[in-house]
């Protein structure tokens, strides 16, 4: 079995590939999650997506069989709580995953209740319309420690070689209040730029980086809560190999950024 790269990719603002986009400040980002099936070595088995919308205590992952969807947005058109994405889970990957965990000293458990939240139903549905692979979603640890999650990304890494695409799904920049603002572009720029060398650096200097993100420049403005950025903790810590930058743009006038981990 060919061995699966994993991903950070933008799940962009709550279902915006799903609504009016008039201006078109979504279309380079919907284009590159549509091209996502197309860059993989072959069909995936399952994807696993590490979410930033799911924090609990330790690591845990979706097991249901037929996971419901969360519409965790709010104030948006009535149509976008009605999106279907009835992608099966794959409870004998979450078992596994959260085994692989626990041995490399973790916290981590199975969730048999929950659903797909946006951070994951959003993007798959743009790059998998059909919802036909399976998807097991994993949550961020409450201590969002970047360290940590770049070791749990580690110790996830063997799915890699059984087929598994892991995703990261978050933002590279995630200020509220800084989208749309011309004042944010020279700030997200100086982080995106910041963040690319550290994403492509070699294993060792990208974990160190990472590590101190919030000590790089505009990296508090970009993330006053890291919970948007963590995703691509656990899939750069999935690679040993150096990162590639495989999409980029100004989106509401602000850098924003994809990343492939071989």
């Amino acid at each position: 079995m060919t061995r699966q790269p994993s991903f950070f990719i933008p799940h962009g603002g709550g279902p915006c590939f799903f609504m009016p986009d008039p201006q078109g400040n979504w279309t380079t980002m919907a284009e590159f999650l549509q091209s996502l099936p197309a860059r993989l070595p072959e069909p995936p088995k399952a994807i696993l997506v590490v979410s930033g919308h799911w924090e609990t205590d330790g690591f845990a992952f979706t097991g249901a069989q037929n996971p419901p969807l969360l519409f965790d947005y709010y104030g948006f058109p009535a149509h976008t709580y009605e999106l279907r994405f009835d992608a099966p889970g794959a409870p004998g990957l979450a078992a596994h995953a959260t085994e692989l965990l626990q041995n490399a000293g973790f916290t981590a458990t199975v969730d048999a209740q929950r659903g797909y939240d946006h951070g994951v139903f959003i993007p798959l549905k743009v790059a998998w319309p059909e919802a036909d692979v399976p998807v097991v979603e994993m949550s961020l640890d409450r201590s969002l420690d970047p360290a940590l999650h770049i070791a749990a990304g580690k110790a996830l890494a063997p799915l890699r070689d059984e087929g598994v695409l892991i995703v990261g799904s978050g933002m590279s920049f995630h200020n509220m209040r800084g989208y749309g603002n011309p004042q944010s572009t020279t700030l997200s720029q100086a982080f995106d730029e910041w963040l690319t060398t550290a994403a492509t650096s070699d294993a060792q200097t990208r974990s160190e980086a990472l590590a101190l993100w919030a000590e790089a420049p505009g990296g508090r403005f970009s993330h006053p809560r890291e919970e948007h950025l963590l995703p691509l903790m656990v899939a750069a810590g999935t690679s040993e190999a150096a990162g590639e930058k495989v999409w980029s743009d100004l989106v509401l006038k602000t850098a924003i950024s994809a990343f492939r981990f071989d």
